[in-house]
């Protein structure tokens, strides 16, 4: 998270005044900074000050503690024994023994891959993050101006620690350069020296600063809009190769920059850079605001079809670019909202990557989610890694509740069953790096005078600190309307506390562009309204400033505090009250902290509150002033405890141990991807013969209690027709339908071609004649099975016999689920043990059905037959097949795919539904939908959660599309 920074001059920064709080206010509201070498957000290394400054000698740093324990720390179990106690099942054993030693003092790292000699891993960290740690200043011809990027510090943190020598990883991080601009326009308030030792490519120029407000970097934060767009800029292959080689000599570690760009921004190898700021519009405004709950007035939808399609494109290219670098054993780290789409696009690629994914954010509720139009792409594009991590046990736990609710997907507090594998979910509170902070805090003489100065300012007053980024999240009005009415309900606390509140701009697009600036104007009406009913010509309770602070004034102002108060109404992880709690190791000041903060469920002893309880609030901030010495020494030694032992440092390898338990405990293999479309309308579009195979029940229409009421809708039918019309495609219904049904219902269709009972009946295309390819077999076992299933419909209420032409099925939908399955287990049992050893037959179950047939017969035999008609000599394969189907029979068709000397890139087969399902497919949808949504891709009409797919193949968004 981010803390407030002011970029003063090297003469402002040694003077012993403090401008920040003074009588005077600066009117400009500005961009906090955040430094790549994990400095607090907003901050900056003091001026002369070296970055590797002696300590002080209480400098901590930060034994790894778990960060995702469900356990107190009291009752952090100390042995296997008793960490299985009261374990439901093997995946609850499997937590409670990483938990063992959660609480134990730092042993050894050992090397990852003596750790985990069954993963075969290489020993590298390749992590994803939507943008790299500089903004980017661009000239043609010479190095690139590089300056440090703001926000994320802890992230920024995490990186620097894999870099290390600490760490026993090798560490690639991959990011999007962010918006490029001009060199000229790249301005930011002058760089660390712990950022610039040993860069001489880094630009370390003071930037001009605007004389009118507190000093204001025109950087990428503020000043999107401000781009010199026109034709747009034009990067050679040449200037790349120059920022990759910067990037790459970083200090903390290797950088691998993303090129976002259209296909039609590329001109003989060069790229024309135009809009850079669409990349980020689908995360920030639709994504981000609805993971804080936050809704839009409804439109037509075209902007949002648009963004959407460049979000898919986004991660698209972050998934090509990653697998330039990547190697076997390497472990993907991917980061935030912005790359929710990234772990199935790489999985897609490769199936037995490994991969973990942090969401750095809050997860909403189902029912918020469901507001969200591409909510399932969404969730299904995460669900692509091994392992997801959040802030908050709340946030984890409504992630599953929307797999169960939304795909449905068997999830539990232990993760998600999805395609076959399972999808690990747990909880990692982030931490600061506490060794940095304290230094910065207490490392520098100057921090001492500025705190002298701000005690003579605010000589006899309680001081109250507020330190938000300007957005309706960050709950700055509730906290100014909480601060009014402490005042009013205590009177005897007026002209004794002020209230000294730093805001700074919003680090989202929407936000900060807001026109109208509802939000800033109702905050400094707020100010005015208090400062005018309680304050006076001398004193004034409010001290709101719009600005950010250079790094000694805001950790004096930290540490000089008497209390600090966050009230955020919906927030991820909030470090300024981990780095409040590390400044306050003196003065013990009480924290309040907002129950919807991500820090809430890591720092259990300071002050909740509930941000919309405004009297609360109120009676917290009189009861923090009010509390004894010996409670608030109390409060802060167990967070001091807490913050130094959770640190970034241990969230890290917390994280990876975890990643890489779950690995080497639950088998990946078997997990089968999302269908990547993209690829799949670039091999249809390449094709001149194409073979197409589906499945009727499950995979065109969705299972019905009634098997006669599953009738093909309108689009169903409009859909294959118009697949089948193209005289380069062959497609097929191979179900296990009678004849007649698929006759009455798909027969009218005169290209499509039909096989009925599994195969033992086949029509083809343009033909009404049915052929039997079992007239020869001997029926006789038919009488014994009948009188089976009798036996068994008589005793299961709303059971009922299909008698085929070959084969015969028990149907169960309509009876009670639980009796019903028990009873086909039965009934199997005795058909297995009676009737298939006389007969050569063999026993299906299907979905809510039981299906005996002969052994020769299966769907399987029908896909051999339609391949080998176009022949096997060279050039008469089918160029591209497409087969679909959701249930047990389908898999001899998949069967016979992998069988045969089809390319494999040629060769599509998906599997529909059943997350649990362990399939020799080789791709997955999740229902029929899909399959006529991907079946309309190939038409030509896509739906709109496929025009991303259709952008990464045409290099565009087609606008008649939008």
């Amino acid at each position: 998270m981010d803390s407030p920074v002011k970029p003063e001059q090297h003469s402002q920064q040694s003077s012993p005044d403090i401008a920040a709080f003074g009588p005077s206010k600066a009117d400009g509201v500005v961009t906090p900074g955040v430094a790549t070498s994990g400095l607090s957000s907003y901050v900056q290394t003091p001026h002369g000050q070296s970055p590797n400054a002696p300590t002080t000698s209480d400098v901590t740093s930060g034994a790894p503690g778990f960060s995702g324990s469900y356990f107190p720390p009291s009752a952090r179990p100390d042995s296997a024994g008793n960490a299985a106690l009261g374990a439901q099942t093997h995946k609850d054993v499997l937590r409670r023994l990483s938990l063992i030693d959660a609480g134990k003092p730092e042993t050894p790292e050992l090397d990852p891959r003596d750790a985990h000699p069954g993963l075969t891993l290489s020993g590298r960290i390749i992590s994803a993050a939507f943008c790299i740690p500089y903004n980017v200043g661009f000239r043609s011809g010479v190095d690139w101006n590089l300056k440090s990027r703001r926000g994320t510090s802890a992230l920024f943190d995490s990186f620097a620690y894999l870099s290390s020598s600490e760490s026993p990883w090798n560490h690639t991080l991959v990011g999007w350069t962010g918006e490029i601009k001009p060199s000229d326009d790249v301005l930011s308030p002058p760089a660390s020296p712990s950022h610039i030792s040993g860069k001489p490519s880094i630009s370390t120029s003071t930037a001009p600063l605007n004389k009118n407000s507190a000093p204001v970097p025109l950087d990428d934060s503020p000043g999107y809009h401000n781009q010199h767009q026109g034709e747009g800029l034009r990067i050679t292959k040449a200037d790349r190769e120059r920022l990759e080689l910067q990037l790459g000599r970083d200090s903390s570690g290797t950088i691998v920059p993303v090129w976002l760009r259209d296909d039609t921004e590329e001109d003989h190898g060069d790229y024309r850079l135009k809009d850079q700021t669409r990349w980020r519009k689908y995360a920030e405004h639709e994504l981000y605001n609805l993971f804080h709950y936050k809704q839009h007035e409804p439109t037509d939808g075209r902007a949002e079809r648009k963004w959407w399609a460049d979000y898919y494109r986004m991660n698209q290219m972050f998934a090509e670019r990653i697998m330039e670098i990547y190697n076997p054993g390497d472990i993907i780290w991917i980061h935030d909202y912005q790359l929710l789409l990234l772990p199935s696009l790489l999985r897609q690629r490769l199936p037995n990557i490994y991969i973990g994914f942090f969401l750095h954010i809050p997860f909403p509720s189902s029912e918020f989610l469901r507001c969200l139009s591409r909510r399932k792409e969404v969730l299904e594009g995460v669900l692509g890694a091994n392992m997801i991590g959040f802030q908050s046990y709340s946030f984890s736990r409504h992630f599953s509740s929307c797999c169960t609710r939304i795909l449905g997907f068997d999830s539990s507090s232990a993760g998600v069953d999805a395609y076959g594998a399972h999808v690990a979910v747990d909880v990692f509170p982030i931490g600061i790096d506490v060794a940095k902070t304290q230094r910065l805090a207490f490392g520098h003489p100057d921090i001492e005078e500025k705190i002298l100065r701000i005690r003579e300012i605010y000589a006899g007053k309680k001081i109250i600190v507020g330190r938000d980024r300007m957005d309706s999240v960050r709950g700055v009005a509730q906290k100014l309307m909480a601060f009014e009415m402490f005042l009013e309900r205590y009177p005897q606390w007026r002209d004794k506390v002020v209230l000294i509140q730093v805001t700074s701009p919003s680090n989202v697009v929407e936000e900060r562009e807001d026109s109208d600036g509802k939000i800033s104007q109702k905050v400094s009406d707020l100010v005015a309204k208090i400062n005018g009913l309680y304050g006076s010509l001398g004193f004034s309770p409010v001290h709101h400033y719009p600005q950010y602070l250079s790094s000694d004034e805001y950790f004096a102002l930290l540490r000089i505090a008497d209390m600090g108060l966050i009230t955020s109404v919906r927030d991820g992880m909030n470090t300024t009250g981990l780095e409040y709690v590390i400044c306050q190791k003196d003065n013990h000041g009480p924290l309040i902290l907002s129950e919807f903060s991500g820090t809430a469920g890591s720092l259990g002893t300071a002050i909740h509150i509930n941000p919309w309880d405004l009297g609360g609030v109120a009676d917290a901030i009189d009861e923090a002033l009010t509390m004894s010495t010996q409670d608030r020494a109390t409060q802060n030694a167990k967070l001091y405890k807490h913050v130094t032992t959770h640190t970034v440092q241990a969230w890290t390898k917390d994280y990876i141990k975890r990643l890489c338990t779950n690995l080497s405990s639950f088998d990946q293999s078997i997990a089968t991807p999302l269908l990547d479309k993209a690829k799949l309308l670039s091999q249809y579009r390449q094709a001149k013969k194409r073979l197409f195979m589906f499945d009727y029940d499950g995979t065109l229409t969705p299972i019905v209690r009634d098997p006669q009421s599953a009738i093909p809708s309108d689009r169903v039918v409009r859909t294959i027709k118009s697949l089948a019309s193209d005289p380069r495609n062959a497609v097929w219904i191979i179900s296990g339908r009678d004849q007649a049904f698929l006759d009455e219902w798909m027969g009218h269709i005169s290209e499509l071609g039909l096989s009925a009972e599994h195969g033992s009946f086949m029509r083809h295309p343009r033909s009404d004649e049915w052929e039997n390819l079992t007239e020869t077999v001997d029926m006789s076992w038919q009488k014994e099975v009948m009188e089976v299933f009798q036996h068994y419909t008589e005793r299961t209420q709303g059971s009922f016999i299909e008698r085929k032409r070959i084969a015969l099925t028990w149907h169960y939908r309509r009876a009670d689920p639980e009796y019903g399955a028990f009873q086909a287990r039965e009934c199997r049992k005795q058909l297995e043990n009676t009737v298939a050893k006389k007969w050569d037959v063999e026993v299906m179950p299907g979905k809510a059905n039981l299906e005996v047939r002969p052994k020769f017969v299966n769907k399987g035999e029908i896909a051999k037959r339609l391949v080998a008609d176009y022949g096997h000599e060279v050039g008469q394969p089918p160029e591209f097949v497409l087969c679909l189907g959701d249930d047990f029979t389908d898999e001899d068709m998949f069967r016979a795919l992998r069988n045969s000397k089809l390319p494999q890139d040629h060769v599509f087969s998906v599997t529909v539904g059943a997350s649990s399902k362990q399939t020799l497919a080789s791709w997955h949808l999740l229902e029929p939908a899909d399959v006529i949504s991907s079946v309309a891709l190939l038409n030509g009409t896509a739906d709109v959660g496929d025009l991303g797919a259709l952008a990464v193949v045409e290099g565009k968004v087609p606008e008649s599309r939008l």
